[in-house]
């Protein structure tokens, strides 16, 4: 999983400009009605707006990238030397782009005064990212999906932005033999969190 990280205030350029239009770049379903973001993985990595204006079509393209688009950092051809090691890194060899459905939530955070803007992907799904290390308590019980359709009840022993060092502890049937693993950082619920694994 990569982190991307995003200014606040180019996003919410990239908003406004959405939001300020009425024709829509389609996506891959066909039409769309209302504004969004797009990512876009290609000569850098950004986010823009899916809004047709009349000064410009704003054709979406891998090639090519405005530089007043929101690029991530670290990943901006126009000013980081080894961008394209970043968006291989953060991407492997993909390229194209992807239609989210973040709007919302990433305008949350820009009202809320974050002053960046993180999504965490996996090269084929994209979601906004809000918690960092600091929110979570090293030593505390948790919950991470087992991928046997459950949850096992581990302890964090290590974190860090993007991933987390659990051990499983207090489950049944010797999962609590297992060695220390790591998991996503955004895989730890609350134990008193009720959302589905």
């Amino acid at each position: 999983m990569a982190i991307l990280t995003f200014p606040a205030s180019a996003v919410a350029d990239q908003i406004a400009h959405a939001r300020s239009c009425s024709v829509f770049l389609p996506n891959w379903n066909g039409p769309i009605g209302s504004p969004a973001l797009i990512l876009i993985v290609g000569n850098g990595v950004h986010l823009r707006s899916n809004g047709i204006d009349g000064s410009t079509t704003r054709i979406v393209t891998t090639a090519k990238a405005d530089p007043s688009f929101a690029f991530a950092q670290g990943i901006n051809p126009y000013c980081d030397a080894d961008w394209m090691a970043a968006r291989a890194a953060a991407f492997r060899d993909l390229t194209g782009q992807f239609y989210t459905d973040i709007l919302g939530d990433v305008q949350m955070l820009i009202d809320r005064g974050e002053k960046t803007i993180r999504l965490a992907t996996d090269g084929h799904t994209i979601r906004v990212f809000v918690q960092r290390a600091a929110d979570y308590l090293l030593g505390g019980a948790y919950d991470v999906p087992s991928g046997l359709g459950g949850t096992f009840r581990v302890i964090l022993r290590d974190a860090d932005d993007i991933s987390a060092i659990v051990q499983n502890e207090g489950n049944c049937e010797d999962f609590d033999e297992m060695l220390p693993y790591r998991v996503p950082l955004d895989a730890l619920i609350e134990i008193d969190d009720r959302r589905a694994a």
